[in-house]
C-alpha cells in the first residue's frame, strides 16, 4: 500500500517553496508559538484516493491520490482597512500551477520534484483550476487548483 500521509507531506513542501508562503493542511498554517499566520498562505485539503494493487496483470503497487490547495489573499499585517486582492490570489495559484510545469528544454519529469515518499514515484501529475472565493467581510480572495497525482511503488 502506498502511504498517504508522505505524498501529502511532499506536496505540502513543494507548494511552500513554489510560492514562498506557509501551507496549513485542512487548517490555516500556524507559526512557532502555534498561532494562525496572517494571509497570504495555502491550505492543502487532501481528497479522494483510489488504490490499485495486486492486480492480474502485475504484483505492483499503484494509487491515485487528489489534493485541493486554497491559495489565500488577503490584508496586508499593520495596514488597516487593506484588503486581499485578486492580483495576489492569482499571483498565487500561478505558483501552484509549477507543480505540474514541465521542464522548459522537453526533457523527461517536472521542473519541481515531489518528495512522494521512500519507494514511491509520481509518474503523472494533473491539475485543474476549480474556480475561487471571496468573503468581502473578512477582505479574503481565494483561487483553487484541484491535483491529481498517479503514484507508484518503486520498491
Amino acid at each position: 500500500m502506498i502511504k498517504r500521509l508522505p505524498v501529502t507531506q511532499g506536496l505540502q513542501a513543494l507548494l511552500e517553496t513554489v510560492t514562498g508562503y506557509p501551507v496549513g493542511r485542512r487548517t490555516v498554517p500556524l507559526d512557532a508559538n502555534g498561532r494562525p499566520v496572517p494571509p497570504p498562505y495555502t491550505i492543502l485539503y487532501p481528497l479522494d484516493r483510489d488504490d490499485a494493487d495486486n492486480t492480474l496483470a502485475d504484483n505492483g503497487k499503484a494509487a491515485i491520490a487528489d489534493y485541493q490547495a486554497t491559495f489565500v489573499s488577503g490584508p496586508k499585517p499593520g495596514e488597516p482597512d487593506s484588503r486581499g486582492g485578486d492580483d495576489q490570489a492569482q499571483w498565487m495559484a500561478d505558483r501552484g500551477w509549477e507543480v505540474v510545469e514541465r521542464p522548459a528544454d522537453g526533457s523527461p519529469g517536472y521542473l519541481h520534484a515531489l518528495n512522494a515518499g521512500p519507494g514511491v514515484d509520481c509518474y503523472r501529475r494533473e491539475a485543474r483550476e476549480a474556480g475561487g472565493t471571496s468573503d468581502p467581510n473578512d477582505a479574503i480572495i481565494t483561487s483553487v487548483i484541484r491535483f491529481r497525482f498517479y503514484l507508484e511503488a518503486t520498491a
